[in-house]
This record gives C-alpha cells, structure tokens and sequence, in this order.
C-alpha cells in the first residue's frame, strides 16, 4: 500500500515547521532514506508566478529553506529549479521570497532552460523536459495545494508541469489542452517519464476559488508527503472536499489502473482523524460539465456546457500576457480592445492563469448556469 503522511501545522515558524516536517517524514524513513551523501538532489517547488508568500501561489519559501536544509545535512548538493508560468525564473524566485531562502540554507537557484527529448511508452511517445530535472539523482516535489481551473486541483502531479520549460508548455497545451482527460493523461505521463522520490505538500496556506494564480488563500493547517504523487492528490482532494469524479487526474490514474486512486488502499499516517474540510474548497469558476462525456456531446454542447474567457475592460491593461501565453493564439489586441476568438478558444485558463491584473472573466452558457445551480 501507499503511505500519504499529515502532519497539522497552522504557522510557518521555522523552528515549529521543521519539527513538523522531521515528524512528518519520520513514517517514510526521514530525508535520509530518499538522499545519499554525495547525490545531487533537486527540489521542485511550485513557481508559477512573482507573488508574495502570503497569496499562496507558490511553495512558501520558509518550506523551501528547511527541505534544503535537510538535504544538504544529509550530504547532498542542493538545487532548486522550476520553468514559471509567467516571468523570468530569477524574478519570480526573488518576488515569492524563494531566493533568499535558497541562498541562506546554502541551496542553488537552477533555472529550467535547457530541455533534453526523452521517449516515452504512452500516448505521448516523446517529451521534452528539464535538463536538470532529467538529471539529478533524485527530485523532491515540492508542491502548493491549490485548485485549478482546467484540472480542478493542483497538488503533486500537476506541479511536474513546471518540467516542461518556456513556451513549450504552450505546445502541450494546445496539443492536449481541448481535452481534460487527454490532458490529464499528460501530466500523469511526465510524472512517470521521470519518477520523484518525495512529494511533500504545502497545506499550511492553501488556496480555493479561482486557482491556481487568482484564487483566495485557505488556512488549512496541513503538511502532506507520500512517495506517490497520485496518492498524496487523492489524499488531498478528500481533505478539500472535492469530489473524486471532477479531478481528470485522478480518474485518468484510475482508468489506467495506477496504484494511489482509492483510498481504501492507501495507508494513511496522521496526528488527526482525516476529515473533510468545513466548509468544503470553494471551486474555480471557470469548471465546466464536460468531463467523461463522449467527444460528439462535447462538440454539439460545447457552448452550452463551457465557459468562455472575456476581458473585463476596466481590469484589462493590454499589456499582452494572455495574447502572448494564449496556446490556439485566439486572442488579440488593439488599441480599444482585447478580443478573444471563441471558436479557437480550447478553454484551457492559461489566459486567466496568468493574468496579472485578474482581468479575465468568464462568460457561461446557459446550461452551464443551470447545472451549476444542482448541489456537487
């Protein structure tokens, strides 16, 4: 059986969380069964964006300091990496407080840049990843537990998204991106084409609504770690009470039989009884009814059942984030206006994700708007 670890812990006191994360990993072996002298060990926080540590975008960084320190007490050569959603890797790992705590815990800062193909046995035949990612001897995951407006909850397995560096991330999603399950079936491929050895969540501070960039942070009290990346989301998930049919990861891992989607098969160690969070995650808004549907529904029912981005023009500064980061290119900009093409629209969010100014609204269909009246 997998093991998922919780620990509670409601502040980001140093000296309070790093007995907490000693505790926490103590079940699994502590950091030493996972790190040899002399390895080099990345750890692969969740970057997405140059936010403070209070808005819970990111990993905080007081997290990101004690793992480092762990690791380097235990004789190995520390890196930090990730390939952010928006900004230069130097930027947002200064603006989220990251940097410094890298440096002060003796760590070093590895943009992701340099890609390496690697060949796969799934749908995806071939994947272009990080090259430090790829090769150091062993990677700590190190994710932020936030919802998210295409796969409903980032955790584990979303955060090795951040492998996939720069624009190509783009490429992937206008490859995959008109399908939740096609999608999740990608991210469950780039966590199998380069195993971790460790995921430890950040649940201190989560964050519901309208994640993983505009949603509102959520005092949870929680660390998690598990070896499994799927059986810690799906251990996550229940913690915020989200329902197993709307996480397209959870169900993809199900469909091809992986090991970590039942909990009823995950051995859960705990210094509290695992109950649903009062009240529930709020979700994103821009979830849509369609996943499990067969695709000739989808299509006929396509613009009853999803949203569709619009601009909020007191909001909107045309500053050209979502037209430059927008996969299927359907948006433009003019001097009055931004416009987005529904047709093209692949309902992705990356335009939303990344926004700096959360001028991105949502338009629903009809049906859409009567559905989300019923109870979840």
């Amino acid at each position: 059986m997998d093991i998922v670890c919780i620990q509670t812990c409601h502040n980001y006191n140093e000296i309070l969380l790093r007995e907490k994360i000693f505790t926490l990993l103590e079940p699994l072996g502590g950091i030493s069964k996972f790190v040899c002298p002399g390895q080099k060990v990345l750890l692969k926080p969740n970057l997405l964006a140059g936010r403070p540590p209070e808005a819970a975008v990111t990993t905080h960084p007081a997290i990101v300091k004690i793992i480092t320190e762990m690791v380097r007490d235990a004789g190995a050569e520390v890196l930090v990496g990730d390939s952010p959603g928006i900004g230069s890797f130097e930027k947002v790992a200064a603006k989220t407080g990251i940097a410094r705590a890298v440096h002060e815990a003796g760590g070093i800062l590895e943009p992701f840049s340099c890609t390496r193909a690697i060949t796969t046995r799934g749908i995806f035949r071939s994947l272009e990843l990080a090259v430090p990612y790829l090769d150091a001897d062993v990677v700590i995951n190190l994710p932020k537990l936030k919802t998210h407006e295409m796969m409903t909850l980032t955790c584990g397995v979303k955060n090795l998204f951040g492998a996939v560096v720069g624009s190509a991330k783009a490429g992937l999603h206008l490859t995959a991106g008109h399908s939740k399950e096609l999608f999740a079936g990608l991210l469950l491929e780039i966590a199998m084409a380069r195993p971790v050895a460790l995921t430890i969540v950040d649940g201190i501070v989560a964050m519901e609504g309208n994640g993983p960039n505009s949603g509102t942070p959520r005092p949870l009290g929680m660390l998690l770690a598990g070896e499994n990346p799927v059986a810690v989301d799906t251990v996550a998930a229940r913690i915020a009470g989200i329902p197993s049919r709307l996480l397209p990861v959870e169900q993809e891992a199900r469909r091809r039989g992986m090991a970590g989607t039942e909990l009823e098969n995950i051995s859960l160690i705990s210094d509290i009884e695992l109950t649903t969070a009062t009240p529930p995650f709020t979700l994103p808004d821009g979830l849509d009814v369609q996943f499990g549907l067969p695709g000739f529904v989808k299509k006929i029912l396509r613009n009853y059942l999803t949203p569709v981005p619009v601009a909020n023009s007191t909001l909107c500064t045309r500053c050209g984030i979502c037209r430059d980061v927008c996969p299927p290119k359907a948006i433009t900009i003019t001097e009055n206006a931004l416009k987005i093409d529904s047709g093209r629209c692949i309902r992705c969010w990356c335009c939303r994700e990344l926004c700096p100014g959360q001028a991105m609204s949502l338009k629903k269909g009809v049906l859409l708007r009567l559905l989300q009246r019923q109870p979840l």
